[in-house]
């Protein structure tokens, strides 16, 4: 069986060694077009702050380690076309600019993501940075160095977790979106409100509600940024705006969402046979909704690049489907969600009520007792939850893991009233939080109920 993988990032490492380990008679070739593999781009942020010194630990595999595994792993390699009926692919070698053709049996693409670059006056300056992978976090790290005001465009989590890295290196720091709060995707107003607050406390400037329009700049060097609320001066800028999928080579030959993920089966089976695709390049079965949606994550990522091998040769695993479920740590605040907003239900038109609790995690008597706040999402008529959030000072983001599985086995809010969890006066109260969330939920139990019994 001869496997041909295109891309080798999370998904693609994951697709690899797994497919690798299930089928060693495989020849499997990886064409990969940047000098490294596996880059943890999630932790750029931690690595322009300081927080991770060597960079080689944000690598999780490398050509030499899958080479032990027989596989033949081709950097520098752009493919430029894919037959997907005749099973072939063209390659160009980038280091000479020669081109060759391969063929091949199953084709895994896992190609990934690119920022959204948008088409405006000035964004060919120096100076106007990407955040993506090991050579983009290299150059905002050399050019930060120099930069006294820098200027983040695009508050989703990459965009707010640069701005507290550069913040606490002692930069002036603005953060600009066109829409009226940060993490406006992930978090409803009660808990970005929150992490505004520590950003003005930092002196962080927050230019919401702005949208950019152009840059301008001086000797070749960005100086300004001009939206249409105003201008604001600064050294370097890096753009966050959001990802879109890399699958133009696919494009008319598999079935895509409108912004060009591929769409693939519960086998990770694209519609055209023995092509399959993970990762960032792809849509996700979305559990709260029941649709395909782009949610280009690691964690869908590695999961999706591990069931591509394992349904290689014949449907073997299906796909569970995702609850889109993340975490962020800003400053002392530890956030996490997992499904759908308040705000994104009202998009979908979902007819939802919420319930939201304060609270300490564990008992007063302790000698700390962080607050701690709770808010889930469910459904009105079928009280299915679809969605949830929290935040605290203490760390308690694993419990959006525990609701993420109650989401995706389509649990009740009553239901999580009473779901039995353990009680340590270290960890938290004889009524776990997530438990009084559902209580406070209950429908109320009537007068004329009672006299009936």
């Amino acid at each position: 069986m001869k496997v041909a993988v295109i891309g080798c990032t999370h998904a693609g490492t994951a697709a690899i060694v797994n497919t690798a380990n299930l089928y060693p008679d495989a020849d499997i070739t990886v064409y990969e077009r940047n000098d490294n593999i596996s880059f943890l781009s999630c932790g750029i942020a931690l690595y322009v702050g300081g927080v991770v010194k060597d960079p080689d630990g944000l690598f999780y595999s490398s050509p030499e380690k899958l080479a032990e595994l027989g596989v033949n792993t081709k950097m520098l390699h752009e493919v430029i076309s894919v037959d997907t009926d005749k099973k072939t692919l063209q390659v160009r070698r980038m280091e000479t600019g020669e081109t060759f053709e391969d063929s091949f049996d199953k084709l895994i693409v896992t190609t990934g993501s690119w920022p959204i670059v948008p088409k405006l006056d000035g964004i060919e300056l120096d100076n106007v940075l990407l955040s993506k992978n090991y050579s983009h976090s290299n150059t905002i790290i050399d050019k930060a160095k120099q930069a006294k005001h820098i200027t983040v465009v695009g508050a989703g989590y990459i965009g707010v977790e640069l701005v507290e890295a550069f913040e606490a290196n002692g930069k002036q720091v603005t953060l600009i979106d066109s829409a009226d709060r940060i993490l406006n995707k992930y978090l409803d107003a009660e808990f970005s409100d929150k992490i505004e607050d520590a950003f003005r406390e930092k002196g962080i400037e927050l230019a919401l509600n702005q949208t950019v329009q152009s840059f301008q700049g001086q000797d070749g060097k960005v100086n300004r940024v001009i939206t249409d609320k105003g201008e604001i001066e600064t050294d370097l800028v890096i753009l966050c705006i959001g990802f879109r999928p890399n699958t133009e080579l696919l494009k008319g030959q598999v079935d895509m969402l409108p912004n060009g993920a591929i769409i693939v089966d519960k086998y990770m089976q694209t519609s055209k046979k023995d092509v399959y695709a993970a990762g960032d390049s792809c849509s996700v079965h979305y559990n709260p909704t029941g649709k395909n949606t782009y949610i280009p994550l690691a964690t869908n990522a590695v999961r999706m690049g591990t069931l591509v091998a394992r349904n290689l040769v014949q449907p073997t695993t299906e796909y569970l489907g995702t609850q889109g479920t993340s975490g962020l740590k800003i400053y002392n605040l530890n956030i996490a969600s997992t499904g759908l907003t308040e705000g994104a239900c009202a998009d979908e038109n979902m007819d939802v009520d919420t319930v939201t609790i304060t609270d300490h995690y564990r008992p007063e008597f302790m000698p700390t007792f962080e607050s701690v706040t709770l808010k889930v999402v469910f459904e009105k008529n079928s009280r299915r939850m679809v969605g949830a959030q929290i935040i605290s000072e203490a760390d308690l983001t694993q419990s959006m893991n525990t609701l993420s599985v109650c989401i995706q086995n389509k649990m009740t809010i009553d239901q999580l009233a009473f779901v039995d969890f353990f009680f340590q006066p270290h960890y938290n109260k004889p009524w776990n939080f997530l438990n009084s969330a559902g209580l406070a939920a209950l429908p109320e139990v009537k007068s004329e109920q009672l006299s009936h019994t």
